[in-house]
């Protein structure tokens, strides 16, 4: 059975890796994930006890997980070594969870390599004006929504795909459609919330999820206006919804009116980044614009236009828990406005 975090778990595991593959496999995780976390996991524990005689996996600090992210530089990508990265952080993360281990030296090591891994120096460059040009060559509705929320957001394609129309508060008047946003929606108009309880194979809002949310905790999101125009122009063609869950996105070719998936949004994302010149099959993350290009893309030009590293990382979902309280707090003040003040135009 698998455990919940806060359940009462034994202290005396011998082998926590094992512990956490057997409780990820309950959860729905596919062998192919299962094997990617211990392949990760087991290198990690390898390293600490060569390098640094630590045997057992749980009394390791953050001094040998910092030690671990750098063995990995000169061997791998940034984009790979923040895979592994966070493989470890939610391996700590669960283990402390649920009482087997006392606390997650990766919590700080995840927060300080953050803004160095999303500023990838190798990544293709490019302005607001430029991506103002790509937005504008994509014409069909449900492709252009897709793309500016992403670029509005900074959202993973995951969570985008996972959002439905109660995530989503915004006044339609002028359409015949209606719906009840969720509770944490109902003083913040024109936003989006973006949760972070979806995982694949888990049950929300009475459907199966095929994609997982991978932000730490939720966030609410501003609508600005030329999100919102963008928006209705898809609503006022979207398909009804094939699911009860009423999914925001739905496909509109061979699955219409079902939810749409990673896969649909990367498959016309490369079509339109490719007829740009921006993407090439083997061209790799320094030279290719996909879906997550976006998020580097939000995280970057909302850094710079605000100089806030942390509304920024309250938006990317991604803040540790002090940090959080005080944005939440202070919600309509803070972040809304400034998200307002300086978020870029990419359809004007």
């Amino acid at each position: 059975m698998a455990t919940e975090p806060g359940a009462d778990a034994p202290t005396d595991v011998a082998d926590p890796i094992e512990y956490f593959l057997d409780d990820q496999r309950y959860h729905g995780k596919s062998e192919r994930t299962l094997e990617a976390y211990e392949r990760v996991l087991r290198r990690f524990e390898a390293f600490v006890r060569e390098r640094f005689d630590v045997e057992a996996i749980g009394t390791a600090q953050r001094r040998e997980c910092m030690a671990w992210i750098h063995s990995l530089r000169g061997e791998f990508e940034s984009s790979t070594i923040a895979t592994y990265a966070s493989y470890l952080n939610r391996f700590y993360d669960y283990m402390t969870r649920v009482g087997v281990f006392d606390d997650n030296p990766m919590g700080l090591v995840m927060e300080e390599m953050s803004e160095s891994i999303d500023t990838n120096p190798t990544r293709r460059d490019l302005s607001v004006g430029e991506m103002r040009s790509f937005v504008g060559s994509i014409t069909h509705p449900l492709e252009r929504a897709v793309v500016v929320t992403l670029l509005k957001t900074g959202m993973r394609v995951g969570e985008l795909c996972n959002l439905d129309l109660r995530d989503l508060h915004l006044e339609t008047p002028a359409l015949d459609l209606e719906w009840t946003p969720r509770v944490g929606l109902e003083r913040r108009p024109s936003s989006l919330f973006v949760s972070a309880e979806p995982d694949r194979g888990t049950t929300v809002n009475g459907e199966e999820r095929t994609a997982s949310n991978k932000r730490k905790r939720e966030t609410v999101v501003p609508v600005d206006d030329e999100l919102r125009r963008v928006l209705l122009e898809w609503l006022a063609i979207r398909p009804d919804a094939v699911s009860g869950a009423r999914p925001l996105f739905l496909d509109t070719r061979d699955s219409w009116g079902q939810r749409l998936t990673p896969s649909d949004v990367r498959y016309f994302v490369e079509k339109h980044a490719r007829e740009h010149g921006w993407y090439r099959t083997g061209g790799g993350t320094q030279e290719n614009v996909t879906p997550h290009y976006f998020r580097h893309f939000f995280t970057t030009h909302l850094r710079d236009r605000t100089g806030d590293r942390g509304i920024v990382q309250y938006l990317r979902g991604d803040v540790a828990g002090d940090v959080i309280d005080t944005y939440t707090h202070n919600w309509g003040d803070r972040v809304r406005e400034t998200y307002l003040e300086c978020i870029y135009g990419v359809t004007r």
